[in-house]
């Protein structure tokens, strides 16, 4: 196992594990070009640099950034389960599961405590999940996200995930909380969009935020300005 750093130090081995805390409208590719462009201008040449999973524009928290030999790793960090902070809006629906999407209302119906906590209930455990049209995943070889901006029919077949916990809910329509453990490979914006048809209501992820990824814990991470201003 490489060494986990806060900050990027010149003196330091460039095969290093970096916990980020990563901003609001920061893609994960731009964390990881900033910290490249810092290590390479540091060590007079260009150093290999990767994320371990990645975060939608909108979403905050931990981002594990790989540096050097440290890259070998990231199949490994992919595989991890990870833990959420989950906000999402009842009432509509969003062409990308999220804020960023075209909304739709669906009903103004308000679900009652007991049926939140139903519906939250019957996603519990494993389940068949169908990733947003607007993801990264291959359809025909192409990114299922290119196809969605171009306007064209994405069919994405399901997956078996695992949702292993849904605690700490706070309800108060249209705004649902919760925190979710949550195996590789499962979508936040799949599990939101999929709680509001159950509850026939439709929902987005209105805020989502990475507490932790493994045994790796959003506690032990800076952000991205206390990494790139510490040498």
């Amino acid at each position: 196992m490489y060494p986990i750093t806060m900050n990027i130090d010149e003196h330091k081995v460039l095969d290093e594990i970096i916990l980020v805390d990563k901003p609001i409208g920061w893609t994960s590719f731009d964390v990881v070009a900033k910290i490249r462009s810092k290590l390479s201008k540091q060590h007079g040449k260009k150093v290999k640099v990767g994320h371990a999973g990645t975060l939608d524009p909108l979403a905050t928290g931990l981002l594990i950034v790989l540096a050097g030999k440290a890259t070998k790793q990231q199949d490994q960090f992919m595989k991890l389960d990870k833990v959420y902070e989950v906000a999402i809006t009842l009432g509509q629906t969003s062409s990308t599961d999220d804020e960023e999407g075209e909304k739709v209302k669906v009903s103004t119906k308000q679900p009652s405590n007991e049926d939140v906590l139903e519906a939250l209930e019957a996603f519990q455990g494993k389940i068949q999940q169908i990733p947003p049209a607007f993801s990264a995943i291959k359809v025909d070889g192409k990114r299922s996200y290119k196809l969605a901006r171009a306007g064209k029919e994405v069919k994405i077949e399901p997956r078996q995930v695992t949702i292993y916990s849904i605690k700490d809910i706070v309800y108060d329509y249209p705004k649902l909380r919760f925190t979710t453990k949550v195996s590789s490979g499962t979508y936040i914006r799949s599990l939101a969009r999929d709680i509001g048809q159950k509850l026939g209501t439709g929902a987005y992820v209105s805020g989502l935020r990475r507490t932790s990824i493994g045994e790796y814990s959003l506690n032990s991470s800076r952000s991205v300005e206390e990494i790139l201003d510490k040498t």
